[in-house]
């Protein structure tokens, strides 16, 4: 599946066999692109805090035919990565997505808020993506996807925090991607641009904003989680072998109009 040269006449989506481990599987953008790869024939890894939640996602992902593994996992817990990850088998698809947010004013923003987005979405990201990358490493193949976002390119006011954790995973993303590609694991990243989530849903319940925001979107709607998956499995299948250290923007046309 990560091919590293050729002719492109390996070029398949076709996941079967491969191990995909997501994590922040238990909703949003993590759930939809697990039960995507389910879909395609992967095995799949779901990883995340609440485990009642993994549960039910697994439940859905084994109703379409794949083998789940439950892993509950605190990502703000360096030891707790470790242990866990190298407890498992081997990994051919890293989707790096757990993440957290909460908008505050900056002039409000503590050292716990801090804390708790950044060493989530940007520390917690590092060392899972360095525990799994030493599994691909051994095994000279791998594909990491990680999630970044529409503020690792815009500021976005009330967002500080997590604006700076999100650009860290672009800069991050690259230079992995430099380091790795020799040991054969490409690493790239999606930008989501407005979609949905319970993370997101509090911003969708005012509709003058959500006007607002589709104005600005050449599309002309806001971001359905289907819209990410497609990609996101491009990036891990052979026919993105040559693509390294890149972050795909999904977001309907908004920063091109901007």
């Amino acid at each position: 599946m990560q091919g590293q040269s050729g002719s492109g006449s390996d070029v398949t989506f076709d996941f079967t066999g491969k191990t995909v481990f997501v994590t922040g599987a238990s909703r949003g953008i993590g759930r939809e692109i697990a039960l995507s790869f389910a879909r395609d024939g992967a095995r799949l890894i779901l990883g995340a805090r609440n485990a009642d939640a993994l549960d039910r996602v697994g439940q859905e992902a084994r109703s379409l035919g794949a083998e789940v593994q439950i892993l509950t996992l605190d990502q703000r817990n360096v030891e707790d990565i470790k242990s866990r990850v190298a407890n498992l088998g081997s990994i051919d698809v890293l989707v790096n997505n757990a993440g957290v947010e909460e908008v505050r004013p900056t002039l409000e923003a503590d050292e716990a808020l801090w804390d708790k987005i950044v060493d989530t979405n940007l520390k917690g990201a590092f060392f899972v993506a360095q525990a799994v990358a030493s599994k691909m490493a051994d095994a000279g193949s791998g594909s990491i996807i990680n999630l970044a976002s529409l503020t690792s390119y815009v500021g976005v006011p009330g967002a500080v925090p997590y604006g700076a954790s999100k650009s860290g995973i672009l800069g991050m993303t690259r230079a992995m991607a430099a380091e790795w590609a020799p040991l054969g694991i490409r690493v790239n990243a999606i930008a989501p641009g407005y979609f949905e989530t319970d993370m997101t849903s509090v911003f969708y319940e005012n509709k003058a904003w959500v006007e607002q925001m589709i104005s600005g979107i050449p599309a002309g709607r806001l971001g359905e989680l289907s819209d990410l998956s497609g990609t996101v499995k491009f990036l891990a299948s052979s026919a993105a072998r040559y693509i390294i250290g890149q972050c795909v923007i999904i977001d309907g046309g908004y920063l091109a109009k901007i």
